[in-house]
Protein backbone atom coordinates (compact mmCIF):
# COMPACT_ATOMS: atom_id res chain seq x y z
CA UNK A 1 0.00 0.00 0.00
CA UNK A 2 1.74 3.56 -0.62
CA UNK A 3 -0.80 6.43 -1.21
CA UNK A 4 2.51 8.95 -1.46
CA UNK A 5 3.28 10.10 -4.98
CA UNK A 6 6.80 8.70 -5.22
CA UNK A 7 9.56 8.98 -7.94
CA UNK A 8 9.49 6.01 -9.43
CA UNK A 9 13.41 5.77 -9.00
CA UNK A 10 12.96 6.45 -5.39
CA UNK A 11 14.42 3.08 -2.84
CA UNK A 12 11.66 1.44 -1.99
CA UNK A 13 10.96 0.57 2.27
CA UNK A 14 8.62 -2.25 2.25
CA UNK A 15 7.06 -2.52 6.14
CA UNK A 16 5.31 -5.72 6.54
CA UNK A 17 3.28 -5.52 9.12
CA UNK A 18 -0.24 -6.13 10.97
CA UNK A 19 -2.70 -3.37 12.22
CA UNK A 20 -3.63 -5.57 15.09
CA UNK A 21 0.22 -5.91 16.57
CA UNK A 22 1.76 -3.54 19.16
CA UNK A 23 5.35 -3.93 18.07
CA UNK A 24 4.26 -2.13 14.70
CA UNK A 25 2.59 0.42 17.20
CA UNK A 26 5.91 0.97 18.75
CA UNK A 27 7.39 1.55 15.05
CA UNK A 28 5.28 4.16 14.12
CA UNK A 29 7.64 6.52 15.04
CA UNK A 30 10.31 5.22 13.10
CA UNK A 31 8.02 5.24 10.06
CA UNK A 32 7.54 8.96 10.96
CA UNK A 33 10.59 10.23 11.20
CA UNK A 34 11.74 7.96 8.22
CA UNK A 35 8.70 10.04 6.39
CA UNK A 36 9.98 13.30 7.74
CA UNK A 37 13.86 12.07 6.74
CA UNK A 38 13.44 11.32 3.09
CA UNK A 39 9.88 12.65 1.97
CA UNK A 40 9.26 11.37 -1.16
CA UNK A 41 13.13 10.07 -2.04
CA UNK A 42 12.58 7.00 0.05
CA UNK A 43 8.94 5.05 -1.26
CA UNK A 44 7.55 3.51 2.15
CA UNK A 45 4.79 0.65 1.38
CA UNK A 46 2.71 -0.79 3.60
CA UNK A 47 2.93 -5.12 3.08
CA UNK A 48 0.43 -7.18 5.08
CA UNK A 49 1.30 -9.95 6.74
CA UNK A 50 -1.82 -10.68 9.56
CA UNK A 51 -0.81 -13.05 12.25
CA UNK A 52 -3.19 -16.10 13.16
CA UNK A 53 -2.61 -15.36 16.47
CA UNK A 54 -4.66 -11.87 16.09
CA UNK A 55 -8.17 -12.94 14.90
CA UNK A 56 -8.87 -9.32 13.70
CA UNK A 57 -5.36 -8.51 11.28
CA UNK A 58 -6.96 -10.40 8.37
CA UNK A 59 -9.81 -7.67 8.27
CA UNK A 60 -7.61 -4.55 9.37
CA UNK A 61 -5.32 -5.58 6.44
CA UNK A 62 -8.77 -5.34 3.97
CA UNK A 63 -9.69 -1.93 5.67
CA UNK A 64 -6.53 -0.77 5.25
CA UNK A 65 -7.18 -1.15 1.62
CA UNK A 66 -10.18 0.34 1.71
CA UNK A 67 -8.97 3.24 3.45
CA UNK A 68 -5.72 3.58 0.35
CA UNK A 69 -8.98 3.49 -2.03
CA UNK A 70 -10.13 6.08 -0.25
CA UNK A 71 -7.30 8.19 -0.24
CA UNK A 72 -6.04 7.58 3.42
CA UNK A 73 -4.03 4.64 3.60
CA UNK A 74 -1.52 5.61 6.37
CA UNK A 75 -3.74 8.15 8.00
CA UNK A 76 -5.61 5.39 8.64
CA UNK A 77 -3.13 2.72 9.51
CA UNK A 78 -1.47 5.07 11.89
CA UNK A 79 -5.16 5.59 13.84
CA UNK A 80 -5.91 1.52 13.98
CA UNK A 81 -2.60 0.96 15.03
CA UNK A 82 -2.88 3.30 17.66
CA UNK A 83 -5.63 1.87 19.08
CA UNK A 84 -4.73 -1.71 19.17
CA UNK A 85 -6.76 -2.40 22.01
CA UNK A 86 -9.76 -1.34 20.66
CA UNK A 87 -9.47 -3.35 17.66
CA UNK A 88 -8.99 -6.36 20.18
CA UNK A 89 -12.40 -5.35 21.83
CA UNK A 90 -14.41 -4.65 19.27
CA UNK A 91 -13.20 -6.14 15.59
CA UNK A 92 -14.43 -5.23 12.88
CA UNK A 93 -17.10 -2.87 13.96
CA UNK A 94 -14.52 -0.67 15.23
CA UNK A 95 -12.54 -0.86 11.29
CA UNK A 96 -15.90 0.56 10.24
CA UNK A 97 -15.62 3.46 13.17
CA UNK A 98 -12.43 4.54 12.61
CA UNK A 99 -13.30 4.51 8.74
CA UNK A 100 -15.90 7.54 9.73
CA UNK A 101 -14.14 9.37 12.56
CA UNK A 102 -11.82 9.63 9.48
CA UNK A 103 -14.33 10.82 6.95
CA UNK A 104 -14.09 8.29 4.79
CA UNK A 105 -16.99 6.04 3.49
CA UNK A 106 -17.69 3.63 6.35
CA UNK A 107 -20.41 2.10 4.59
CA UNK A 108 -18.27 1.12 1.83
CA UNK A 109 -15.83 -0.12 4.28
CA UNK A 110 -18.73 -2.45 5.93
CA UNK A 111 -19.35 -3.33 2.42
CA UNK A 112 -16.07 -4.06 1.58
CA UNK A 113 -15.70 -6.26 4.21
CA UNK A 114 -18.27 -7.99 3.49
CA UNK A 115 -17.71 -8.92 0.24
CA UNK A 116 -13.72 -9.10 0.43
CA UNK A 117 -12.48 -7.59 -2.73
CA UNK A 118 -9.10 -6.74 -1.08
CA UNK A 119 -8.68 -10.33 0.03
CA UNK A 120 -6.52 -10.98 -2.87
CA UNK A 121 -4.14 -8.11 -2.25
CA UNK A 122 -3.48 -8.96 1.48
CA UNK A 123 -2.87 -13.00 0.48
CA UNK A 124 -0.80 -11.73 -2.29
CA UNK A 125 1.30 -10.20 0.46
CA UNK A 126 1.04 -12.52 3.38
CA UNK A 127 2.45 -15.42 0.66
CA UNK A 128 5.27 -12.85 -0.86
CA UNK A 129 5.95 -11.89 3.14
CA UNK A 130 6.56 -16.08 3.77
CA UNK A 131 8.57 -16.74 0.49
CA UNK A 132 11.13 -13.98 1.34
CA UNK A 133 11.19 -15.12 5.44
CA UNK A 134 9.00 -12.86 6.91
CA UNK A 135 8.05 -14.28 10.36
CA UNK A 136 7.12 -11.75 12.33
CA UNK A 137 5.88 -7.72 12.18
CA UNK A 138 7.30 -5.39 11.32
CA UNK A 139 10.02 -6.61 9.32
CA UNK A 140 11.17 -4.19 7.25
CA UNK A 141 12.95 -5.23 3.37
CA UNK A 142 15.20 -1.93 1.68
CA UNK A 143 17.51 -2.63 -1.05
CA UNK A 144 17.32 -6.88 -0.37
CA UNK A 145 18.09 -6.60 2.65
CA UNK A 146 16.15 -7.84 5.67
CA UNK A 147 15.28 -6.62 9.14
CA UNK A 148 12.95 -7.60 11.65
CA UNK A 149 11.48 -5.43 14.10
CA UNK A 150 9.62 -7.83 15.82
CA UNK A 151 12.58 -9.76 17.61
CA UNK A 152 14.21 -5.89 18.45
CA UNK A 153 13.67 -2.30 16.88
CA UNK A 154 16.91 -1.42 18.77
CA UNK A 155 18.64 0.66 15.71
CA UNK A 156 16.11 -0.27 13.16
CA UNK A 157 15.29 3.39 12.22
CA UNK A 158 19.25 3.98 11.82
CA UNK A 159 19.94 1.07 9.31
CA UNK A 160 16.98 1.52 7.32
CA UNK A 161 18.59 5.17 6.71
CA UNK A 162 21.77 3.56 6.30
CA UNK A 163 20.79 1.94 3.34
CA UNK A 164 18.46 4.74 2.21
CA UNK A 165 21.25 6.89 2.15
CA UNK A 166 23.27 4.66 0.42
CA UNK A 167 20.73 3.74 -2.22
CA UNK A 168 20.58 7.42 -2.97
CA UNK A 169 24.11 8.05 -3.17
CA UNK A 170 24.02 5.22 -5.88
CA UNK A 171 22.13 6.81 -7.86
CA UNK A 172 23.49 10.52 -7.75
Amino acid sequence: MNDSPAHTDAPVLDVWCELQCSDCRSALDDLRALRARYGDRLELRLRHFPLEKHKHAFAAAQAAEEALEQGKGWEYVEAVLGRVEELDRKGEPFLVEVAGELGLDAEEFDTALVDGRHILIVDADQAEGKAIGVTGTPTYVIGGERLDGGKSQEGLRERVAEIADRLLAEQA
